[in-house]
Protein backbone atom coordinates (compact mmCIF):
# COMPACT_ATOMS: atom_id res chain seq x y z
CA UNK A 1 0.00 0.00 0.00
CA UNK A 2 1.27 3.66 -1.02
CA UNK A 3 3.25 4.80 2.12
CA UNK A 4 5.44 7.84 0.55
CA UNK A 5 5.24 10.75 -1.66
CA UNK A 6 7.19 14.04 -2.07
CA UNK A 7 4.08 16.68 -0.50
CA UNK A 8 3.67 19.60 -3.72
CA UNK A 9 2.65 22.74 -2.15
CA UNK A 10 3.42 24.93 -4.84
CA UNK A 11 0.18 24.66 -6.99
CA UNK A 12 -0.49 28.05 -8.76
CA UNK A 13 1.64 29.59 -11.61
CA UNK A 14 1.01 33.15 -12.54
CA UNK A 15 3.00 35.44 -14.99
CA UNK A 16 5.35 32.79 -15.12
CA UNK A 17 6.25 32.71 -11.11
CA UNK A 18 4.73 30.02 -9.07
CA UNK A 19 2.72 31.61 -5.75
CA UNK A 20 4.75 30.94 -2.75
CA UNK A 21 3.14 28.72 0.00
CA UNK A 22 2.43 30.48 2.90
CA UNK A 23 0.90 33.58 1.07
CA UNK A 24 -2.60 32.30 0.81
CA UNK A 25 -4.67 29.65 2.90
CA UNK A 26 -4.50 26.42 1.94
CA UNK A 27 -6.23 22.98 1.70
CA UNK A 28 -4.76 19.64 2.21
CA UNK A 29 -5.05 16.86 0.04
CA UNK A 30 -5.01 13.06 1.25
CA UNK A 31 -4.94 10.63 -0.70
CA UNK A 32 -8.03 7.83 -1.51
CA UNK A 33 -6.14 4.59 -1.05
CA UNK A 34 -4.93 5.49 2.54
CA UNK A 35 -6.67 8.94 4.04
CA UNK A 36 -3.96 9.15 6.00
CA UNK A 37 -1.23 9.77 3.29
CA UNK A 38 -0.80 13.59 2.50
CA UNK A 39 -0.02 14.31 -1.27
CA UNK A 40 -0.03 17.96 -1.08
CA UNK A 41 -1.71 21.03 -0.20
CA UNK A 42 -3.65 23.59 -2.45
CA UNK A 43 -3.40 26.99 -2.35
CA UNK A 44 -6.79 28.53 -2.11
CA UNK A 45 -6.21 32.07 -4.29
CA UNK A 46 -8.06 34.90 -4.47
CA UNK A 47 -10.36 37.06 -6.90
CA UNK A 48 -7.40 39.35 -7.30
CA UNK A 49 -4.96 36.13 -7.93
CA UNK A 50 -7.42 35.55 -10.94
CA UNK A 51 -7.50 39.01 -12.10
CA UNK A 52 -3.66 39.61 -12.18
CA UNK A 53 -3.56 35.77 -13.94
CA UNK A 54 -6.03 36.90 -16.63
CA UNK A 55 -4.04 40.58 -16.89
CA UNK A 56 -0.91 38.60 -17.42
CA UNK A 57 -2.74 36.10 -20.40
CA UNK A 58 -4.11 38.98 -21.39
CA UNK A 59 -0.74 40.81 -22.11
CA UNK A 60 0.89 37.24 -23.41
CA UNK A 61 -1.24 37.12 -26.09
CA UNK A 62 -0.31 39.37 -28.87
CA UNK A 63 3.19 38.29 -28.85
CA UNK A 64 2.14 34.35 -28.82
CA UNK A 65 -0.94 34.50 -31.56
CA UNK A 66 1.36 36.59 -33.99
CA UNK A 67 3.74 33.90 -33.63
CA UNK A 68 3.24 31.21 -37.10
CA UNK A 69 1.48 28.08 -36.62
CA UNK A 70 4.68 26.51 -37.12
CA UNK A 71 6.56 28.51 -34.27
CA UNK A 72 3.39 27.65 -31.64
CA UNK A 73 3.60 23.50 -32.91
CA UNK A 74 7.51 23.51 -31.99
CA UNK A 75 6.53 24.60 -27.90
CA UNK A 76 3.30 21.85 -28.11
CA UNK A 77 6.07 19.35 -29.23
CA UNK A 78 8.24 20.05 -26.74
CA UNK A 79 5.36 19.85 -24.29
CA UNK A 80 4.67 16.37 -25.23
CA UNK A 81 8.43 15.35 -25.06
CA UNK A 82 8.72 16.69 -21.26
CA UNK A 83 5.24 14.97 -20.42
CA UNK A 84 6.53 11.38 -22.37
CA UNK A 85 9.94 12.02 -20.42
CA UNK A 86 8.23 12.29 -16.85
CA UNK A 87 5.09 9.70 -18.32
CA UNK A 88 5.97 7.61 -15.13
CA UNK A 89 6.28 10.26 -12.42
CA UNK A 90 2.62 12.48 -13.39
CA UNK A 91 1.19 8.68 -13.14
CA UNK A 92 2.45 7.86 -10.14
CA UNK A 93 1.41 11.13 -8.77
CA UNK A 94 -2.33 10.84 -10.27
CA UNK A 95 -3.17 7.46 -9.07
CA UNK A 96 -2.21 8.62 -5.35
CA UNK A 97 -4.45 11.72 -5.70
CA UNK A 98 -7.33 10.52 -7.28
CA UNK A 99 -6.73 6.73 -7.05
CA UNK A 100 -6.72 5.85 -10.92
CA UNK A 101 -5.60 2.14 -11.56
CA UNK A 102 -2.04 2.91 -12.34
CA UNK A 103 -1.84 1.25 -15.89
CA UNK A 104 -4.84 3.84 -16.60
CA UNK A 105 -3.16 6.30 -15.30
CA UNK A 106 -0.30 5.56 -17.46
CA UNK A 107 -2.52 5.72 -20.48
CA UNK A 108 -4.21 8.42 -19.42
CA UNK A 109 -0.48 10.24 -19.02
CA UNK A 110 0.41 8.53 -22.97
CA UNK A 111 -3.06 10.13 -24.08
CA UNK A 112 -2.13 13.84 -23.51
CA UNK A 113 1.43 13.44 -25.40
CA UNK A 114 -0.86 12.02 -28.38
CA UNK A 115 -2.61 15.26 -27.84
CA UNK A 116 -0.42 17.40 -27.49
CA UNK A 117 1.54 16.25 -30.88
CA UNK A 118 -1.36 15.82 -32.76
CA UNK A 119 -2.89 19.49 -32.26
CA UNK A 120 1.24 20.42 -32.74
CA UNK A 121 0.34 19.16 -36.42
CA UNK A 122 -2.68 21.81 -36.70
CA UNK A 123 -0.26 24.10 -36.39
CA UNK A 124 0.36 22.94 -40.48
CA UNK A 125 -3.37 23.05 -41.67
CA UNK A 126 -5.14 25.26 -43.12
CA UNK A 127 -7.44 27.48 -41.68
CA UNK A 128 -9.76 28.89 -43.63
CA UNK A 129 -11.42 28.82 -47.47
CA UNK A 130 -11.53 30.83 -50.93
CA UNK A 131 -14.60 31.50 -51.99
CA UNK A 132 -15.35 32.93 -55.82
CA UNK A 133 -16.33 36.79 -55.61
CA UNK A 134 -19.46 37.82 -57.86
CA UNK A 135 -17.51 40.06 -59.67
CA UNK A 136 -14.47 37.99 -60.23
CA UNK A 137 -11.57 40.39 -59.76
CA UNK A 138 -11.86 40.66 -55.64
CA UNK A 139 -9.92 37.86 -53.53
CA UNK A 140 -12.70 36.82 -51.27
CA UNK A 141 -11.21 34.55 -48.60
CA UNK A 142 -12.02 33.50 -44.54
CA UNK A 143 -9.35 33.25 -42.24
CA UNK A 144 -9.47 32.27 -38.05
CA UNK A 145 -8.13 33.86 -35.49
CA UNK A 146 -7.84 33.02 -31.73
CA UNK A 147 -10.48 34.03 -29.35
CA UNK A 148 -8.19 35.72 -27.07
CA UNK A 149 -7.78 34.77 -23.38
CA UNK A 150 -9.58 31.34 -22.58
CA UNK A 151 -10.71 30.11 -19.51
CA UNK A 152 -10.78 25.96 -18.93
CA UNK A 153 -12.35 24.61 -15.92
CA UNK A 154 -11.18 20.59 -15.81
CA UNK A 155 -12.55 17.35 -14.04
CA UNK A 156 -10.99 15.78 -11.65
CA UNK A 157 -11.01 12.27 -13.30
CA UNK A 158 -9.05 13.02 -16.31
CA UNK A 159 -7.03 15.29 -14.80
CA UNK A 160 -4.27 15.38 -17.27
CA UNK A 161 -5.89 14.39 -20.26
CA UNK A 162 -8.97 16.64 -20.36
CA UNK A 163 -6.67 19.44 -19.23
CA UNK A 164 -4.41 19.00 -22.47
CA UNK A 165 -6.80 18.32 -24.68
CA UNK A 166 -8.98 21.71 -24.43
CA UNK A 167 -5.49 23.28 -23.69
CA UNK A 168 -3.65 22.11 -26.80
CA UNK A 169 -5.92 23.19 -29.25
CA UNK A 170 -6.11 26.68 -27.79
CA UNK A 171 -2.72 27.20 -27.76
CA UNK A 172 -2.04 26.34 -31.58
CA UNK A 173 -5.31 28.54 -32.30
CA UNK A 174 -3.06 31.30 -30.81
CA UNK A 175 -4.83 32.10 -27.53
CA UNK A 176 -2.92 32.09 -23.87
CA UNK A 177 -4.97 30.20 -20.73
CA UNK A 178 -6.23 30.98 -17.68
CA UNK A 179 -6.68 26.70 -16.34
CA UNK A 180 -8.53 25.92 -12.97
CA UNK A 181 -8.45 22.51 -11.89
CA UNK A 182 -10.95 20.43 -10.08
CA UNK A 183 -10.13 20.46 -6.03
CA UNK A 184 -9.49 16.91 -6.10
CA UNK A 185 -6.66 16.82 -9.00
CA UNK A 186 -5.30 19.78 -7.77
CA UNK A 187 -1.63 18.34 -7.02
CA UNK A 188 -1.75 16.54 -10.33
CA UNK A 189 -2.47 19.47 -12.36
CA UNK A 190 0.24 21.73 -10.84
CA UNK A 191 3.21 18.58 -11.67
CA UNK A 192 1.31 18.74 -14.81
CA UNK A 193 2.25 22.88 -15.10
CA UNK A 194 5.71 22.48 -14.02
CA UNK A 195 6.49 20.24 -16.83
CA UNK A 196 4.55 22.71 -19.29
CA UNK A 197 7.32 25.73 -17.79
CA UNK A 198 10.63 23.21 -18.03
CA UNK A 199 9.17 22.39 -21.54
CA UNK A 200 9.43 26.60 -22.12
CA UNK A 201 6.10 27.84 -22.88
CA UNK A 202 6.61 31.71 -23.24
CA UNK A 203 5.72 33.51 -19.95
CA UNK A 204 1.93 34.37 -19.49
CA UNK A 205 0.92 32.12 -22.00
CA UNK A 206 -0.33 29.69 -19.23
CA UNK A 207 -1.32 30.18 -16.32
CA UNK A 208 -2.70 27.60 -13.14
CA UNK A 209 -4.95 29.22 -10.60
CA UNK A 210 -5.56 26.81 -7.61
CA UNK A 211 -8.75 27.38 -4.90
CA UNK A 212 -12.55 26.85 -4.56
CA UNK A 213 -14.89 27.16 -7.87
CA UNK A 214 -16.93 29.40 -5.89
CA UNK A 215 -14.37 31.93 -5.64
CA UNK A 216 -11.80 31.23 -8.42
CA UNK A 217 -13.83 29.69 -10.99
CA UNK A 218 -16.41 32.09 -10.65
CA UNK A 219 -14.20 35.01 -11.17
CA UNK A 220 -13.04 32.79 -14.17
CA UNK A 221 -16.57 33.10 -15.66
CA UNK A 222 -17.17 36.85 -14.49
CA UNK A 223 -14.14 38.44 -16.30
CA UNK A 224 -14.77 40.58 -18.85
CA UNK A 225 -11.12 39.73 -20.04
CA UNK A 226 -12.23 36.02 -20.51
CA UNK A 227 -13.52 35.73 -24.25
CA UNK A 228 -14.30 32.15 -23.86
CA UNK A 229 -14.85 29.46 -21.56
CA UNK A 230 -14.36 25.31 -21.93
CA UNK A 231 -15.72 23.79 -19.15
CA UNK A 232 -15.88 19.96 -18.33
CA UNK A 233 -18.22 18.68 -14.84
CA UNK A 234 -21.37 18.10 -13.60
CA UNK A 235 -24.91 19.66 -15.34
CA UNK A 236 -25.98 21.61 -12.32
CA UNK A 237 -21.94 23.45 -12.26
CA UNK A 238 -22.44 23.64 -16.10
CA UNK A 239 -25.64 25.52 -15.95
CA UNK A 240 -23.84 28.24 -13.64
CA UNK A 241 -21.50 28.37 -16.32
CA UNK A 242 -23.71 28.56 -19.63
CA UNK A 243 -25.88 31.25 -17.31
CA UNK A 244 -22.69 33.52 -16.06
CA UNK A 245 -20.98 33.09 -19.45
CA UNK A 246 -24.02 34.04 -21.79
CA UNK A 247 -25.16 37.46 -19.53
CA UNK A 248 -22.01 38.77 -20.17
CA UNK A 249 -21.64 37.07 -23.97
CA UNK A 250 -18.80 35.39 -23.58
CA UNK A 251 -18.54 32.31 -25.83
CA UNK A 252 -18.72 28.74 -24.20
CA UNK A 253 -18.43 25.30 -24.10
CA UNK A 254 -19.73 22.32 -21.50
CA UNK A 255 -19.23 18.67 -21.24
CA UNK A 256 -21.09 17.40 -18.36
CA UNK A 257 -22.79 14.08 -17.66
CA UNK A 258 -23.73 11.19 -19.17
CA UNK A 259 -26.37 8.27 -18.24
CA UNK A 260 -25.20 5.62 -20.70
CA UNK A 261 -26.66 2.66 -21.80
CA UNK A 262 -25.50 -0.32 -23.43
CA UNK A 263 -28.16 -2.26 -25.44
CA UNK A 264 -27.85 -5.97 -25.74
CA UNK A 265 -29.96 -7.93 -28.84
CA UNK A 266 -30.77 -11.17 -28.55
CA UNK A 267 -28.50 -12.25 -31.42
CA UNK A 268 -25.05 -10.50 -29.63
CA UNK A 269 -22.32 -12.19 -28.65
CA UNK A 270 -22.59 -12.33 -25.24
CA UNK A 271 -19.58 -13.23 -24.06
CA UNK A 272 -17.89 -10.18 -25.61
CA UNK A 273 -20.68 -7.87 -24.60
CA UNK A 274 -20.35 -8.91 -20.80
CA UNK A 275 -16.72 -8.64 -21.32
CA UNK A 276 -16.99 -5.48 -22.54
CA UNK A 277 -20.01 -3.87 -20.41
CA UNK A 278 -18.31 -5.16 -16.93
CA UNK A 279 -14.60 -2.95 -18.38
CA UNK A 280 -17.13 0.40 -19.27
CA UNK A 281 -18.68 0.31 -16.30
CA UNK A 282 -16.02 -0.86 -13.75
CA UNK A 283 -12.92 0.65 -14.79
CA UNK A 284 -11.74 3.88 -13.26
CA UNK A 285 -14.46 2.76 -10.48
CA UNK A 286 -16.92 3.58 -12.82
CA UNK A 287 -15.55 7.66 -12.60
CA UNK A 288 -16.06 8.32 -16.59
CA UNK A 289 -18.75 10.57 -18.02
CA UNK A 290 -18.91 7.96 -20.97
CA UNK A 291 -19.08 4.71 -18.68
CA UNK A 292 -21.79 2.48 -19.20
CA UNK A 293 -24.33 2.50 -15.99
CA UNK A 294 -26.93 0.91 -17.77
CA UNK A 295 -27.73 -2.51 -19.36
CA UNK A 296 -30.52 -2.98 -21.56
CA UNK A 297 -31.15 -6.22 -22.84
CA UNK A 298 -33.57 -7.98 -25.14
CA UNK A 299 -35.88 -10.34 -22.64
CA UNK A 300 -34.96 -13.79 -24.15
CA UNK A 301 -31.37 -13.26 -23.42
CA UNK A 302 -31.76 -11.68 -20.57
CA UNK A 303 -30.92 -14.29 -18.05
CA UNK A 304 -27.85 -15.64 -19.44
CA UNK A 305 -26.23 -12.24 -20.35
CA UNK A 306 -27.03 -11.38 -16.09
CA UNK A 307 -25.47 -14.06 -15.70
CA UNK A 308 -22.23 -13.49 -17.47
CA UNK A 309 -22.35 -10.00 -16.34
CA UNK A 310 -22.45 -11.18 -12.63
CA UNK A 311 -19.90 -13.68 -12.87
CA UNK A 312 -17.26 -11.15 -14.17
CA UNK A 313 -18.41 -9.06 -11.56
CA UNK A 314 -17.19 -11.09 -8.73
CA UNK A 315 -14.03 -12.08 -10.64
CA UNK A 316 -13.35 -8.34 -10.02
CA UNK A 317 -10.34 -7.95 -6.98
CA UNK A 318 -10.56 -4.59 -5.94
CA UNK A 319 -6.61 -3.29 -5.31
CA UNK A 320 -4.29 -1.41 -4.25
CA UNK A 321 -4.20 1.09 -7.92
CA UNK A 322 -0.04 1.34 -7.24
CA UNK A 323 -0.15 -2.56 -8.39
CA UNK A 324 0.08 -2.97 -12.57
CA UNK A 325 -2.45 -6.05 -12.92
CA UNK A 326 -5.05 -3.54 -10.06
CA UNK A 327 -8.57 -3.82 -12.42
CA UNK A 328 -10.85 -1.05 -9.05
CA UNK A 329 -9.44 0.87 -6.97
CA UNK A 330 -10.60 3.33 -4.88
CA UNK A 331 -13.02 6.34 -5.45
CA UNK A 332 -11.68 9.83 -5.28
CA UNK A 333 -13.33 11.42 -1.85
CA UNK A 334 -15.22 10.92 0.82
CA UNK A 335 -18.20 12.80 -1.06
CA UNK A 336 -18.09 10.92 -3.80
CA UNK A 337 -17.65 7.57 -1.47
CA UNK A 338 -20.95 8.49 0.81
CA UNK A 339 -22.83 9.87 -2.81
CA UNK A 340 -22.63 6.28 -4.63
CA UNK A 341 -23.02 3.93 -1.58
CA UNK A 342 -26.23 6.43 -0.76
CA UNK A 343 -27.64 5.82 -4.49
CA UNK A 344 -27.25 2.42 -3.90
CA UNK A 345 -29.66 2.38 -0.81
CA UNK A 346 -32.07 4.45 -2.46
CA UNK A 347 -32.32 1.68 -5.01
CA UNK A 348 -33.31 -0.84 -3.22
CA UNK A 349 -35.61 1.21 -1.18
CA UNK A 350 -36.73 2.03 -4.83
CA UNK A 351 -37.42 -1.81 -5.28
CA UNK A 352 -34.02 -3.05 -6.52
CA UNK A 353 -31.86 -6.10 -6.48
CA UNK A 354 -28.48 -6.56 -5.36
CA UNK A 355 -27.12 -9.18 -7.86
CA UNK A 356 -22.94 -8.45 -6.92
CA UNK A 357 -21.77 -5.88 -4.58
CA UNK A 358 -23.52 -3.01 -3.22
CA UNK A 359 -21.27 -2.78 -0.27
CA UNK A 360 -17.91 -0.79 0.81
CA UNK A 361 -14.92 -2.75 1.73
CA UNK A 362 -13.54 -1.86 4.74
CA UNK A 363 -11.37 -4.62 5.89
CA UNK A 364 -7.61 -5.18 7.02
CA UNK A 365 -6.03 -2.75 3.94
CA UNK A 366 -9.05 -1.13 2.71
CA UNK A 367 -10.04 0.27 5.99
CA UNK A 368 -8.09 3.68 5.12
CA UNK A 369 -9.65 3.83 1.85
CA UNK A 370 -12.72 4.85 -0.69
CA UNK A 371 -13.21 1.22 -1.73
CA UNK A 372 -16.52 0.37 -3.23
CA UNK A 373 -17.41 -3.67 -4.34
CA UNK A 374 -18.10 -3.48 -8.11
CA UNK A 375 -22.19 -3.08 -8.15
CA UNK A 376 -25.20 -4.95 -10.02
CA UNK A 377 -28.72 -4.25 -9.71
CA UNK A 378 -31.63 -6.02 -11.14
CA UNK A 379 -34.95 -4.93 -11.24
CA UNK A 380 -34.73 -1.48 -11.85
CA UNK A 381 -37.53 0.71 -12.47
CA UNK A 382 -36.87 3.06 -15.68
CA UNK A 383 -37.55 5.67 -14.32
CA UNK A 384 -36.50 5.44 -10.62
CA UNK A 385 -33.54 7.52 -9.59
CA UNK A 386 -31.21 4.54 -10.15
CA UNK A 387 -32.01 4.46 -13.62
CA UNK A 388 -31.98 8.38 -14.22
CA UNK A 389 -29.78 10.04 -12.31
CA UNK A 390 -25.35 9.75 -12.72
CA UNK A 391 -23.96 7.87 -9.96
CA UNK A 392 -19.99 8.06 -11.34
CA UNK A 393 -19.15 5.15 -9.24
CA UNK A 394 -18.55 1.72 -10.32
CA UNK A 395 -22.77 0.69 -10.35
CA UNK A 396 -24.43 -1.19 -13.18
CA UNK A 397 -28.11 -1.36 -13.50
CA UNK A 398 -30.11 -3.73 -15.66
CA UNK A 399 -33.00 -2.73 -17.55
CA UNK A 400 -35.02 -5.75 -20.14
CA UNK A 401 -36.51 -4.60 -23.27
CA UNK A 402 -38.72 -6.27 -25.39
CA UNK A 403 -37.49 -5.72 -28.89
CA UNK A 404 -35.22 -3.13 -30.54
CA UNK A 405 -37.24 0.25 -30.52
CA UNK A 406 -38.03 -0.54 -27.03
CA UNK A 407 -34.43 -0.94 -25.88
CA UNK A 408 -33.85 2.45 -27.51
CA UNK A 409 -36.90 4.20 -26.32
CA UNK A 410 -35.72 2.79 -22.66
CA UNK A 411 -32.10 4.35 -23.49
CA UNK A 412 -33.55 7.76 -24.44
CA UNK A 413 -35.82 8.08 -21.71
CA UNK A 414 -33.13 10.21 -19.91
CA UNK A 415 -32.20 13.79 -20.16
CA UNK A 416 -28.39 12.74 -20.91
CA UNK A 417 -26.97 12.06 -24.30
CA UNK A 418 -23.45 11.33 -24.31
CA UNK A 419 -22.65 7.95 -25.65
CA UNK A 420 -24.31 4.81 -26.14
CA UNK A 421 -23.73 1.11 -27.63
CA UNK A 422 -25.20 -1.93 -29.31
CA UNK A 423 -24.26 -5.56 -29.16
CA UNK A 424 -25.35 -7.32 -32.35
CA UNK A 425 -24.44 -8.84 -35.82
CA UNK A 426 -27.74 -7.23 -37.70
CA UNK A 427 -26.61 -4.53 -39.52
CA UNK A 428 -30.14 -3.34 -40.65
CA UNK A 429 -30.21 -2.87 -36.58
CA UNK A 430 -27.25 -1.22 -36.09
CA UNK A 431 -28.35 1.53 -38.89
CA UNK A 432 -31.59 1.80 -36.97
CA UNK A 433 -29.94 2.20 -33.58
CA UNK A 434 -27.34 4.75 -35.10
CA UNK A 435 -30.53 7.03 -36.54
CA UNK A 436 -32.60 6.67 -33.66
CA UNK A 437 -30.06 7.04 -30.59
CA UNK A 438 -30.02 10.12 -28.66
CA UNK A 439 -26.03 10.15 -27.84
CA UNK A 440 -22.96 12.03 -29.45
CA UNK A 441 -20.75 9.21 -29.46
CA UNK A 442 -22.20 5.88 -30.70
CA UNK A 443 -20.19 2.68 -30.52
CA UNK A 444 -21.32 -0.97 -31.88
CA UNK A 445 -20.21 -4.14 -30.19
CA UNK A 446 -17.59 -1.77 -28.25
CA UNK A 447 -17.48 0.02 -25.10
CA UNK A 448 -19.17 3.07 -24.07
CA UNK A 449 -16.37 4.94 -22.68
CA UNK A 450 -13.19 6.31 -24.82
CA UNK A 451 -12.39 7.90 -28.06
CA UNK A 452 -9.64 8.58 -30.15
CA UNK A 453 -8.19 11.98 -30.00
CA UNK A 454 -8.43 12.62 -33.76
CA UNK A 455 -12.56 12.25 -33.26
CA UNK A 456 -14.72 14.83 -32.15
CA UNK A 457 -16.16 14.39 -28.86
CA UNK A 458 -19.03 15.77 -27.22
CA UNK A 459 -23.28 15.09 -26.37
CA UNK A 460 -27.03 15.55 -26.55
CA UNK A 461 -29.53 17.21 -24.91
CA UNK A 462 -27.92 17.57 -20.77
CA UNK A 463 -24.67 16.08 -21.80
CA UNK A 464 -23.13 19.12 -23.46
CA UNK A 465 -24.04 23.05 -25.10
CA UNK A 466 -23.95 20.90 -28.52
CA UNK A 467 -20.14 21.63 -29.40
CA UNK A 468 -17.61 19.51 -29.99
CA UNK A 469 -14.16 18.66 -28.33
CA UNK A 470 -11.22 17.09 -29.85
CA UNK A 471 -10.22 16.13 -33.43
CA UNK A 472 -10.58 19.13 -35.95
CA UNK A 473 -14.18 19.91 -34.37
CA UNK A 474 -11.88 21.99 -31.56
CA UNK A 475 -11.31 24.79 -34.25
CA UNK A 476 -14.71 25.88 -34.35
CA UNK A 477 -14.61 26.50 -30.94
CA UNK A 478 -10.90 28.24 -29.84
CA UNK A 479 -11.74 30.33 -33.26
CA UNK A 480 -13.32 32.99 -34.73
CA UNK A 481 -13.86 33.66 -38.80
CA UNK A 482 -12.78 36.39 -40.60
CA UNK A 483 -14.11 37.45 -43.99
CA UNK A 484 -11.78 39.38 -46.07
CA UNK A 485 -12.59 41.22 -49.51
CA UNK A 486 -9.41 42.77 -51.21
CA UNK A 487 -10.82 44.79 -54.44
CA UNK A 488 -8.17 45.73 -56.29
Amino acid sequence: MLTNVNVIEKTAYINGCWVEPGSHPSKDHYSPLNTELLVGRSLQLSKEDVDLAVASAKKALPNWSSLSGTQRAAHLFKAAQKIEDHLEELAQLLTAEMGKPIGEARGEVNRAVVLFRYYAGEGLRGIGEVLPSTDGVSHLYTTRVPLGVVGLITPWNFPVAIPVWKMAPALIFGNTVVWKPAEHSTITAAKLMQLLEESGFPQGVIQLVSGSGSVVGQRILDHPDVTGISFTGSDAVGKQVSQAASSRHAKYQLEMGGKNATIVLADADLEKAADVIISAAMRSAGQKCTATSRVIVEKSVKEQLTSLLIERANRIKLSNPQENDCYLGPVVSKRQYESILEFIQIGIQEGAQVLAGGKAKTEAEFAKGYYIEPTILDRVDPQSTLAQEEIFGPVLVINEADHLDHAIDLANSVRYGLAAAIFTQNQKHVHHFVNRIEAGLIKVNGETAGVEPQAPFGGMKLSSSYSREQGRAAIEFFTQVKTVVITP
